[in-house]
């Protein structure tokens, strides 16, 4: 925790950058020369910021578990100065397009949260639909569940992640709401989630829209775990929080769970355990191993669900992998595809799915692709170009279980030599 509090690119170190430099305000005695750039460049930035700010400084670090402590080489105090100035102007100046919604704004996007306009849930949120005075749809995500520290810790995390995240297929944040809770507002489509086409109108997701959607899924994962500025690990991958634009392109919402992961770790583990019933991984539902391969084998539900038209987990709680397992294994395609398909798809394609959803979803990390690998494995045309990817948590356990059985018949073919060498000497008179 020491660590990351003075790394300035981790999301805490950001935050608390900007809190810096709103402390040491024109007013301030630390207070910066008027030539240097600082957060309060923008003189509506105080105001915006203030409440946001005041919040952040009331919770403890001690209850922000969810970063990790990053290895970060020791660097003079000037360049940190320098470092965090720039990081901070960077941040601030970024994060101007966020709007700070009032409650009555909130209140009157989403016809007061009413039950209708609720299109998703979580452990610590809820997601409505809403709509803006000027006409634009967005999803209003309100943690109420939990005590008002876990409100603010999950808020405050949830911020610190989109701030590192910029790609088409995730969702784009509007602004925020710290006025009688905390809310996150998101860009919303009049689509929806895709979460609410699989439990309703199936018949609109032909299958060019679910292969899209699938294609771009797997991006935004690829993304998250390797492209990103920093490598996250979203934990809370699921058909309710991913959102689809108008020509169905997908966005990965919700990073309420999600995991950051220094480069040199090779997984995380959890203490408290989160999430979705029915898309656990194995190792994270038993050990609470959270690594790359905890987000493919959601995924691989995922795609079962877009596949099948069925849910995770249905009305009598049977899983769907479960259900599909015997049918991948005999490579049953009929009865894996959704009867609202019949046969209008793509044959190559979905018999690419149909293989990348069953290695998905195996039972042994070792055995699932990553996500680069599952680019590949989608693709009908070979045009994907593999490159040298981190090492993952389920590698680790390969090579020290490959290493460990060598070495035990390098032992046990030295024991027969000697035994050998033993009864020869025994015999020889």
């Amino acid at each position: 925790m020491e660590n990351e509090k003075h790394d300035d690119s981790s999301p805490r170190g950001i935050i608390e950058a900007c809190i810096r430099n709103q402390e040491n305000g024109p007013d301030s005695p630390k207070a910066k020369p008027s030539g240097s750039h600082s957060c309060l460049s923008n003189p509506r930035m105080p105001s915006r910021w203030h409440k946001f700010f005041k919040m952040w400084k009331r919770s403890s670090i001690k209850r922000l578990p969810t970063f990790p402590p990053l290895a970060v080489p020791r660097i003079s105090r000037r360049k940190s100065r320098s470092v965090r100035e720039n990081v901070a102007t960077g941040f601030c100046h970024f994060k101007s397009s966020w709007k700070n919604f009032s409650l009555s704004d909130l209140k009157n996007a989403t016809n007061n949260f009413s039950e209708e306009n609720l299109i998703g849930k979580g452990g610590y949120a809820e997601v409505y639909k809403g709509c803006l005075p000027d006409g634009q749809l967005v999803a209003v995500k309100r943690l109420n569940k939990g005590t008002a520290e876990e409100q603010e810790t999950s808020f405050l995390c949830e911020i610190g992640t989109i701030a590192h995240v910029d790609h088409p297929n995730t969702a784009r944040m509007v602004g925020y709401g710290v006025e009688g809770g905390t809310y996150l507002v998101l860009e919303l489509s009049s689509q929806g989630s895709l979460g609410s086409f699989l439990r309703g109108s199936r018949d609109k997701l032909d299958w060019a829209a679910r292969y899209k959607i699938i294609f771009g899924i797997a991006n935004g994962l690829l993304y998250l775990h390797e492209n990103c500025q920093r490598r996250i690990i979203h934990r809370d991958i699921k058909a309710d929080n991913i959102l689809l634009t108008e020509d169905f392109v997908p966005q990965i919402c919700d990073f309420g769970l999600a995991k950051w992961l220094p480069k040199e770790w090779t997984h995380h583990n959890v203490g408290k355990f989160e999430g979705t019933f029915g898309y656990f991984a194995p190792e994270y539902f038993m050990h609470g191993i959270v690594d790359e391969k905890t987000d493919v084998f959601s995924f691989g539900v995922l795609l079962l669900e877009i596949i099948t038209g069925r849910r995770a987990l249905d009305d009598s709680q049977q899983s769907l992998v479960l259900w599909a397992k015997p049918l991948l294994d005999k490579h049953d395609v009929k009865g894996l595809i959704d009867p609202v398909l019949g046969d209008k798809y793509n044959p190559k394609e979905m018999q690419h799915v149909i293989l990348t959803a069953g290695l998905c979803v195996e039972q042994n990390p070792l055995m699932r692709p990553r996500m680069n690998q599952v680019m590949v494995l989608l693709r009908t045309d070979g045009s994907y170009n593999k490159k040298c990817l981190r090492r993952t948590y389920s590698e680790e356990l390969m090579d020290a279980a490959e290493y460990n059985s060598t070495k035990c018949l390098h032992d046990l073919k030295q024991l027969k030599l000697r035994n050998s060498v033993s009864e020869d000497n025994i015999k020889t008179p």
